[in-house]
């Protein structure tokens, strides 16, 4: 049913990889996120939550914050009271395990030399607007065609999402000389897409009750955020921005069962993991707000 959608959308559907390394650890975590293109010229939308893990990564935030720790933590190392400094100063810098020291991001298949990133946020809901200034060519060969303006959003129409869930790529490692993370040139980028399909099932509506977002039968996958849902004809009905986890009310407990040749007691709590997607008019409006041309396309 989606074939020809996906191929389409694929054409302007693009990967970020990430890559994090957490306090006191050398394991160096990949991760993922989407985004897609709405022109020619650069610009691109995505979560704003994905969006602030680009500028914190680009700007190195977090990167400053951890080498002001380690440039001060140095001098005590031959101190005989080091680990109450040590202590101290990870109070003073906020570092515990599990925080986050070093993160860096890289835009796949999508320009060829990268000179600037303008990031601007939605003041309200969940979106960025990502402008890329490179100094040769983009890599994409089209851009979004959005569902045009005053055509109707069916309940039980189906719908297709595009996106990269699953961090498969290597091209990363930790480098202990430098105690920083780092991409390497020599792993290839194994960066497969991945499409889910469901129905529209319902509208979601912010404090005032505005329908700023549509929820989906199926969930989107962790990964996918910033990824477009589609039709069957790959015009654009909005943009994947988070998963919902919905009580069914099924819960079991202590329930005897068989579990192949012997009874065990089982206790299960179900959930409905719905997609929730940002509506391609709060994405077309923002794009007014900010003077970037896009396009639009009428259901065929």
């Amino acid at each position: 049913m989606f074939v020809k959608a996906i191929k389409r959308v694929s054409a302007f559907t693009r990967p970020i990889h990430i890559i994090t390394r957490l306090y006191q650890q050398s394991e160096v975590l990949p991760g993922a996120a989407t985004m897609f293109f709405v022109n020619e010229d650069g610009y691109a939308v995505t979560c704003k939550h994905v969006a602030e893990i680009i500028v914190n990564a680009t700007m190195g935030i977090t990167q400053q914050n951890y080498n002001q720790f380690r440039g001060q933590s140095h001098k005590y190392l031959k101190d005989t009271h080091n680990t109450y400094h040590i202590q101290r100063l990870e109070q003073q810098f906020n570092l515990e395990l599990g925080t986050i020291v070093n993160q860096k991001v890289n835009f796949i298949n999508s320009f060829s030399n990268l000179s600037q990133i303008d990031v601007t946020y939605h003041p309200k809901y969940d979106l960025a607007l990502l402008h890329f200034q490179s100094d040769g060519p983009y890599f994409y060969t089209h851009y979004a065609e959005f569902l045009a303006d005053k055509q109707e959003y069916e309940v039980g129409r189906s719908l297709c999402r595009l996106g990269f869930p699953f961090s498969e790529f290597r091209n990363f490692r930790y480098n202990a000389n430098i105690d920083d993370i780092e991409w390497t040139p020599d792993a290839p980028h194994i960066t497969p897409a991945f499409p889910i399909d469901g129905i529209l099932t319902r509208f979601i509506g912010d404090e005032t009750g505005y329908p700023y977002a549509l929820e989906m039968s199926t969930p989107g996958l962790v990964g996918q955020s910033g990824g477009p849902l589609f039709d069957t004809h790959g015009i654009i009905y909005g943009m994947q921005q988070s998963t919902r986890h919905l009580h069914l009310g099924f819960d079991m407990i202590n329930q005897d069962v068989w579990i192949g040749t012997h009874r065990a007691k089982v206790s299960n709590h179900p959930f409905l993991h719905v997609g929730v997607c940002i509506s391609a008019e709060i994405i077309k409006d923002f794009l007014r707000q900010q003077n970037v041309k896009f396009y639009q396309r009428r259901p065929e």
